[in-house]
């Protein structure tokens, strides 16, 4: 196995969580907070999907994504992450058919690359190359799936793994 294709297979594996985890949930359950002012996994899936273009273009500005919803960034900025009650979300199959597509749009931008290259944007101290930028980006997917367990908990629902 060649690097890139351990990357891809890190990248696969965070993908494949979100449907294992989302599965028995609602369109309603991806709005529940855990805690006050806690993120709701709507919200999470939405940084997710816009955050991932976000931080490979950075150091890879031509990087070919589907184009988000219109206000789609707006809505899952910082600034809206806390907004009671959440108003304006996606349902569950539009989040995950929309992170397909840019994953897919991430593993195809993989295949083109220099893993090796030096990153020198402001991610460059947690990802010093592309090959640790596009780890990140695994490790940031279930970082997110994580957090979903807490919702899931509260919501009644059964342990995933």
């Amino acid at each position: 196995m060649q690097a890139k294709d351990a990357i891809k297979s890190a990248l696969n594996q965070a993908q494949g969580m979100l449907p294992m985890f989302l599965a028995d949930l609602s369109d309603a359950d991806l709005l529940v907070r855990p805690v006050p002012n806690a993120n709701h996994i709507a919200w999470q899936l939405g940084h997710l999907i816009k955050s991932e273009p976000e931080l490979l273009r950075m150091e890879l500005p031509d990087a070919a994504y589907p184009k988000l919803p219109a206000g789609f960034e707006e809505q899952h900025s910082k600034e809206t992450a806390a907004v009671d009650p959440p108003k304006g979300f996606l349902t569950k199959a539009e989040y995950l058919a929309l992170a397909k597509e840019v994953r897919g749009a991430t593993l195809a931008l993989l295949d083109r690359v220099d893993i090796d290259r030096a990153c020198t944007g402001r991610m460059a101290k947690f990802a010093p190359t592309l090959a640790d930028l596009f780890l990140m980006l695994s490790t940031h997917t279930m970082m997110h799936t994580g957090q979903f367990t807490v919702v899931r908990r509260k919501l009644g629902k059964p342990l995933v793994m």
